[in-house]
């Protein structure tokens, strides 16, 4: 009875003392990216960053991208896409502002984070970071071309 008592007792320390497995996910059910798996682009010169989820923004289908808006003022100019998108603000504050006449720092309007916006398609909007560092989630239906607003008055 003694031995029996060592013997369990000695394998239940090293249950103990033995690390965590870890669970498994299956693959086919589940796949993930943590987030220092997440591959970005480089930092454009208008200052944000875009990570592709899912699908591909330049073809036909649906897409999600991570972008990040870089502090320090970076903003698009006016532009519009051929489809909605749909952007829910993970982190930090975007500014957005809609029609042609650009002013971030008059016209935009904060989007804190939690925030969700639409842009629709072929609609006249610019947005971007001012002070913070904006972090969103963008899905849509591609291709996301960005077309630059150029008024009548510029196309001589």
């Amino acid at each position: 009875m003694k031995n029996t008592f060592v013997l369990l007792f000695g394998l239940a320390l090293l249950a103990v003392s033995l690390p965590a497995q870890a669970a498994e996910l299956d693959p086919k059910a589940v796949v993930y990216q943590l987030p220092d798996q997440i591959k970005w682009s480089p930092v454009s010169p208008a200052g944000n960053q875009q990570a592709v989820l899912f699908g591909d923004p330049a073809k036909p289908g649906l897409y999600g991208v991570l972008t990040k808006w870089t502090a320090g003022n970076h903003f698009s100019k006016p532009h519009f896409h051929p489809n909605d998108r749909f952007i829910t603000v993970v982190s930090g504050t975007w500014w957005v502002g809609s029609g042609p006449n650009w002013d971030p720092a008059n016209s935009s309007v904060a989007m804190p984070a939690g925030s969700f916006v639409t842009h629709f398609g072929k609609q006249v909007h610019w947005d971007g970071a001012k002070d913070t560092d904006a972090v969103l989630l963008i899905v849509g239906e591609g291709p996301a071309t960005s077309t630059p607003f150029v008024a009548a008055s510029e196309m001589k």
